[in-house]
């Protein structure tokens, strides 16, 4: 038998396998309902298999065919993988420290402005590069920073924004550039949680110069691990993939020599003329790189993502419908008018006057099963790691505080069975009812 034949008979076995795995039986009360978690069948399974066939281990066919398409889902031009959503959000700030950017590059010392209410690796790229954080409140409702307060801190000389989409509902996307470019700042998009969300009918993550996705196994799509630095700017770009491996001049990929043709044609820092082009170094950068395996899981995925968003929507809409009758008790989730979510979680706020704690509902809802999630960091100058770390901010930070103290989200994820989203509406239900 030849390899190719082998091959096939191995896949083969390998959704034959696939097709055994079985559902679990969902007891209300008893079932464990996650927030999020992976979603996936024996494509995924062949897909990874079939690339540990070709032994490829770093970077290759598979992550070549995900960049493609995933740049293409946003309408970009360049998408360039690594190995988590952290990761990306380091990279896509880092790239533009670059000498390459000449004056527009930013040093040490300036200031990006950002949520103060959010995951903390939105943030930790300002500090590991020496700038400074300048924290906006955000809005309760669609938990995305505060335009007015952005523009405070532009006016203030920031040279940079870096802001997430919160749990995949856009931010004011037509205020926030329309500051960007009066004041000519860098904008980040971070879309970890926001894979599919649009604004204005366009995808979030092509609006500023360069934008992040997460595949942990919570997101949207996943490969187990992974992210990717998306952008349309060929230079952003070649910086990117710079710090990402090792910060390299060369950009041959992994396994290829010589897509320059001069490979020992360069004269480059205080180097002698030919140095191999391989081995010069224009950056202090990293190896940020995933595996071919890991992109082979993401090709599947790509297949499925439409569906997952639509699903997500729907699981939105479930609650938002469910849950209406509780308002005077529960801030429910809003968004701007021009936003469309493909949400990552249902965001609730209870209220100063609900006649119960945020403490006192989630652990109810722990106590049947149903998985609950802060907002991620709430007020991020609170958390143990930025104390006593240079940062500004832009007033009080009232609101971040209330999340701090009274906000929760629940999952929407599109393993959610029709059993579970009623079971979890009927224990807030009964719960408010009891209170």
């Amino acid at each position: 038998m030849d390899q190719d034949s082998l091959r096939k008979e191995i896949l083969e076995k390998v959704k034959q396998f696939a097709s055994l795995r079985k559902e679990e039986k969902f007891i209300p009360g008893k079932t464990k309902i996650p927030y999020a978690g992976r979603i996936y069948d024996y494509e995924e399974m062949v897909a990874l298999v079939d690339s540990s066939l070709d032994f490829w281990l770093t970077t290759g066919r598979y992550a070549e065919e995900f960049e493609r398409k995933f740049a293409d889902f946003f309408g970009l031009k360049f998408c360039s993988l690594t190995n988590s959503g952290s990761s990306a959000n380091l990279l896509a700030l880092t790239a533009l420290t670059s000498n390459a950017f000449g004056e527009k590059r930013l040093k040490p010392g300036d200031k990006v402005i950002t949520a103060a209410a959010g995951f903390p690796t939105t943030v930790n790229p300002i500090f590991q590069n020496n700038l400074v954080p300048v924290f906006v409140d955000v809005e309760l409702g669609t938990y995305n920073a505060i335009p007015e307060q952005i523009e405070g801190a532009a006016e203030k000389g920031a040279k940079a924004i870096m802001l997430a989409h919160t749990l995949g509902n856009p931010f004011d996307l037509d205020a926030i550039m329309k500051i960007a470019k009066k004041h000519d700042l860098w904008v980040i998009e971070d879309c970890c949680d926001a894979v599919g969300s649009k604004f204005d009918g366009k995808h979030v993550g092509s609006f500023g110069h360069v934008a992040t996705a997460s595949f942990y196994p919570a997101h949207t799509i996943t490969m187990g691990e992974g992210g990717a630095v998306l952008t349309s700017d060929p230079l952003i770009r070649k910086e990117i993939e710079s710090f990402r491996d090792w910060g390299r001049a060369c950009f041959c990929p992994p396994g290829k020599d010589n897509t320059c043709k001069k490979r020992f044609g360069w004269k480059l820092g205080e180097l002698p003329f030919g140095y191999d082009h391989k081995y010069i170094y224009s950056n202090i950068g990293y190896n940020l790189k995933l595996t071919d395996m890991q992109a082979a899981i993401g090709v599947a995925q790509l297949g499925k993502l439409e569906s997952f968003i639509e699903k997500r929507k729907s699981n939105f809409a479930f609650y938002l419908k469910e849950l209406k009758d509780h308002e005077a008790h529960l801030l429910l989730p809003t968004k701007h008018p021009k936003a469309d979510p493909s949400p990552f979680g249902f965001p609730i706020t209870v209220r100063d006057n609900a006649g119960f704690t945020k403490n006192q509902l989630v652990e109810h809802l722990e106590s049947k099963g149903i998985a609950t999630r802060m907002l991620f960091g709430g007020n991020l100058t609170k958390q143990p790691a930025y104390i006593g770390k240079k940062f500004d901010r832009v007033g009080q930070l009232d609101n971040s505080d209330t999340i701090m103290n009274d906000t929760f989200w629940i999952g929407v994820y599109p393993g959610l069975s029709r059993e579970m989203l009623e079971f979890i509406s009927k224990t807030f239900h009964d719960f408010v009812q009891n209170k």
